[in-house]
């Protein structure tokens, strides 16, 4: 199976255009059972996004603006301002699903400004699919400058440490943090990978580590305490990761155990890449500590721990993510280019223009 292939056959997201319907691979299914979930609803859509069947900023981007046009039937008897309160209602809905991400809101402000335009329902629902293809068809290009750019900037590595998925599997082409390794591999470059297992709902273990192999990658998986006895050993020429949110000054919201990584990483003097397209930036925000930051259920952790059946469980703290400061990165890679040692000057003379 050709990289090509491999990354193509995973049809992440599906949108049919004879049944108006939205396809979504099931991921908290992945890697024991390959599944679809088919959504026909805006309900299905956010159940989607905040069960994780669909994950990854750029894919919850993706998936939503696709989940707003099942706001309505375009057969239905309703005015236009009828169809428009439920565009609008759908997406105050599907942008209540997670909170992180701001893809998820650049994807439905896009798509907001389209319902305010429309000037009839039957134009406005065409719009609607025609934009939302459009957000899924530049994140494909979007992954691809990501990968082409960080491959010039990675060209002298070939060993990389890396924490959850930010591959195909999360976004509409060949990845965030994977697309320069996906690239370097497609120029003939050997390279290998470590995938923190990433817990507590293993998206690297789980996620990355079976995209990677499916793609004929190297990859060897290590629980996420096992980072810092990797990078001492020297097993490791870079780190690289993606993001859910980067400020204007290059703080970097990404899953939760990032952050130390980035520690351990400046210790061992190993570079910290991150890789995102220009849609993950709100420059809106300077400091990480602005960004909000997701709580999900103790469910996840209890239920790995072995708690989950029992009566008396601790208390549990659930951040889904973690903030790490520009200061411990070594270099934004975007579709736009390569923000060399990130501050508010430098994003904001790539990402503003």
């Amino acid at each position: 199976m050709t990289l090509t292939t491999a990354l193509n056959d995973l049809d992440v997201i599906r949108w049919d255009d004879k049944t108006s319907r939205l396809s979504l691979l099931d991921q908290t299914r992945l890697p024991m059972e390959i599944v679809r979930l088919d959504c026909s609803t805006v309900q299905q859509v956010w159940d989607a996004i905040v069960k994780l069947g669909v994950r990854g900023a750029p894919a919850i981007g993706i998936a939503a603006a696709y989940g707003v046009c099942l706001a309505f039937d375009p057969s239905e008897k309703l005015s236009l301002a009828e169809v428009k309160q439920r565009v609008d209602n759908a997406i105050a809905h599907l942008a209540s699903s997670r909170p992180t991400a701001v893809n998820l809101f650049w994807a439905l402000d896009r798509m907001r400004s389209v319902a305010a335009n429309a000037r009839d329902v039957a134009s406005l629902w065409s719009a609607l699919v025609a934009e939302a293809r459009e957000i899924h068809s530049q994140d494909r290009k979007l992954c691809e400058a990501i990968g082409k750019h960080g491959a010039a900037r990675l060209i002298d590595f070939r060993r990389f440490l890396t924490h959850c998925n930010a591959g195909a599997l999360a976004t509409g082409g060949i990845g965030t943090a994977l697309a320069p390794i996906y690239e370097l591999h497609r120029q003939g470059l050997a390279t290998e990978v470590y995938a923190d297992e990433t817990r507590p709902l293993l998206q690297g273990s789980r996620l990355t580590a079976w995209e990677l192999s499916r793609a004929g990658v190297p990859v060897t998986v290590i629980t996420d305490s096992m980072a810092g006895s990797v990078l001492r050993a020297g097993k490791v020429d870079a780190v690289i990761v993606g993001a859910d949110r980067i400020t204007a000054r290059g703080d970097v919201a990404n899953k939760i155990g990032t952050y130390p990584l980035a520690v351990l990483a400046r210790y061992h003097n190993v570079p910290f890449f991150v890789a995102a397209p220009h849609s993950t930036f709100d420059l809106a925000k300077v400091s990480g500590d602005e960004i909000p930051i997701e709580e999900r259920e103790a469910s996840e952790i209890l239920g790995v721990a072995g708690w989950g059946s029992c009566g008396v469980a601790p208390e549990v703290f659930n951040p889904s993510f973690d903030f790490t400061p520009a200061e411990l990165v070594t270099a934004i890679v975007t579709d736009l280019g390569v923000i060399e040692s990130p501050n508010e000057d430098r994003v904001r003379a790539l990402i503003g223009k």
